[in-house]
């Protein structure tokens, strides 16, 4: 049950075939996570890889496309925008769409961006992405100054690297078939009064974002609202046994037009489940064309690969945080005890990241120690960083406890020595409290379990207990971020076997900024606002430095081993997956197949 990661040099396959046009291609979601929205709105709760990057994206393009022949940067062939022109001063720029169009045959033009704009500015707290005090809220006006023009104008002088790549690629415009009530059109696209309304009716056509046997994901393919696409692709029929199939958009007005006759995302319950269906071959009956290598399973000692006659092994290597959140939300007497650094700081220093990279992963991962993926490679990496990561060290993790008042002799460790003062615990810790979490964590995936059953030994030492509670996937995503729901503030520390992927400059503001919309554990610092907020304004590197030594040193989440995104496992004759886009979008349109 397993293969070696021998894999091409680079780019495409050498093996010579003549191209085919039409086929099927199936491809293996994660276990636990299929597609759960397709409102490219989406909510913290449904925001992630699964649902945005390789499922909505292929139907509704942003403003700006990242990533061009596997390297990082703006693709603006596959943008629907032409480069943004800026002002001699650094406030205004000017986004000018293509002369592209919908698949009813609209053209796609500054309405659909004012509608999605307009939409953030009235309901940015429901969008995954959306960072108070960043767009829209920074923006001094917006207005539509041609058919196909839209300027921005900013409150003061920001990177244009970052306001480009983190800002502009928010912008996913919608159309007027979108812009409506269920008593008939509206005006939202110029009337923000109308957005409420709007957006009300456009969930209800998503389906509630947290309900998982959501009867609607079947409806989406012949909805009116869904139906009508700016890529490449659409949707033909979501099963509600988790098998999505697409057909080309043969409308599509960008490059790289499809070559498949089907696209289909098909679900598996576990790793296992999808690895036995790697086994039966790309042409068995329950087939799949592209799959991954399960994390874990690879081997490295020279053993046969049970795969390599119908697979080759693709690597894709993205921008993506490994991490596990704390649950800064929760009230708790046990979150009163880890919101203190120090018992992050422990915490982290009792994961064994070289032993799991050795162990787990087989030498196929990298250390995590702070907010910027170290891999692919990049510079914003700070010095610090690379060569004084945070030690695993749980002698001296249980050294640190019991200098602020915890006797670890006992697991879990006891709170001896109360108090606010050096040597006690820290506000909020009674005497008697104990030294005990409990991490939620997605079921199906063995290389987490593993890497967790290694954790839970080690922080032992420390006088650590940690308890480990499987969930289903998307469940436990749902419950754990979705605002204003009980389970909120329940967890304390979880993790969903991912992290996030990052869809622009590397900058924290999503993550870990106060109120940012992707900052799954609600972690506020004023010192962390002013550091990122730093990084968003200019392009100096020393800022990028000193904002992630901080948040490294504060640990508002467990580093995790970083490893490549999947390892794909894609069929012999099927050509255009490589390279990979460093940010996980996903192709398929670029795919085909050869014949010998």
């Amino acid at each position: 049950m397993s293969t070696t990661l021998t894999t091409q040099d680079s780019g495409q396959p050498s093996e010579a075939g003549r191209p085919v046009k039409g086929g099927i291609v199936t491809w293996a979601c994660n276990p636990g996570f299929p597609p759960a929205a397709i409102f490219p709105f989406t909510p913290r709760e449904r925001i992630g890889i699964r649902n945005l990057y390789e499922f909505q994206i292929l139907m509704f393009r942003p403003l700006y496309w990242l990533g061009k022949d596997g390297a990082a940067g703006v693709d603006y062939d596959r943008s629907l925008a032409h480069p943004p022109e800026w002002s001699d001063d650094g406030l205004s720029v000017t986004v000018t769409l293509k002369d592209w169009q919908w698949s009813n045959g609209e053209p796609i033009c500054a309405d659909n961006v004012m509608f999605w704009v307009n939409m953030m500015a009235v309901k940015g707290d429901r969008l995954g992405y959306y960072v108070p005090g960043y767009f829209p809220d920074n923006l001094s006006s917006y207005e539509k100054i041609a058919e196909d023009k839209v300027r921005f104008t900013f409150n003061e002088v920001y990177s244009k690297t970052w306001v480009e790549m983190n800002q502009l690629t928010l912008i996913t415009p919608m159309p007027k078939a979108w812009d409506r009530t269920a008593d008939g059109p509206a005006r939202a696209s110029f009337d923000k009064d109308d957005i409420p309304a709007v957006y009300d009716y456009l969930v209800s056509e998503n389906g509630e974002w947290t309900e998982e046997a959501n009867l609607h994901r079947g409806g989406w393919a012949d909805s009116p609202v869904w139906s009508v696409v700016s890529g490449p692709w659409k949707l033909k029929s979501y099963d509600l046994d988790g098998l999505v199939t697409f057909v080309p958009n043969e409308n599509y007005s960008g490059p790289h037009k499809p070559q498949l006759a089907e696209f289909r995302q098909v679900q598996n319950d576990t790793d296992e489940l999808m690895y036995k269906r790697l086994l039966a071959g790309p042409d068995a009956e329950d087939g799949i064309q592209i799959g991954y290598l399960p994390p874990g399973m690879e081997i490295t000692d020279g053993s046969p690969d049970p795969l390599a006659d119908k697979y080759r092994v693709v690597p894709q290597d993205v921008f993506v945080l490994r991490y596990m959140p704390f649950n800064f939300d929760n009230d708790s007497d046990t979150a009163a005890i880890y919101k203190h650094a120090y018992v992050r700081q422990a915490l982290q220093m009792c994961l064994d990241q070289d032993r799991i990279i050795a162990e787990v992963f087989n030498g196929n991962a990298y250390r995590m120690d702070g907010p910027i993926p170290p891999s692919p490679p990049n510079p914003h990496v700070s010095p610090k960083q690379r060569n004084d990561p945070m030690p695993f060290d749980p002698e001296a993790a249980n050294e640190l406890l019991r200098a602020h008042g915890w006797d670890t002799s006992t697991l879990p460790a006891g709170c001896v020595q109360p108090g606010e003062v050096a040597g006690c615990a820290g506000e909020g810790v009674e005497i008697g409290a104990h030294m005990s979490f409990t991490i939620r964590y997605v079921e199906g995936k063995d290389a987490l379990l593993k890497l967790l059953e290694i954790f839970k030994e080690d922080a032992a030492k420390a006088g650590i207990e940690l308890k480990l509670e499987p969930v289903y996937g998307s469940v436990m995503v749902a419950e754990d971020h979705s605002p204003n729901v009980p389970s909120k503030r329940l967890w304390e520390i979880n993790t969903w076997n991912g992290g996030w992927s990052f869809y622009g400059h590397l900058t924290g503001e999503m993550l870990f900024a106060t109120g940012g919309g992707s900052n799954f554990g609600d972690y506020s610092d004023p010192t962390a606002d002013k550091l990122i907020d730093a990084t968003v304004h200019s392009d100096d590197p020393e800022a990028m430095y000193a904002y992630q030594d901080y948040i490294a040193e504060q640990v508002p989440t467990i580093w995790s081993p970083g490893f490549p995104n999947r390892m794909f496992e894609v069929a012999k004759n099927l050509r255009g997956v490589e390279p990979c886009n460093p940010y996980g979008l996903i192709n398929p349109e670029d795919w085909y197949y050869v014949e010998d």
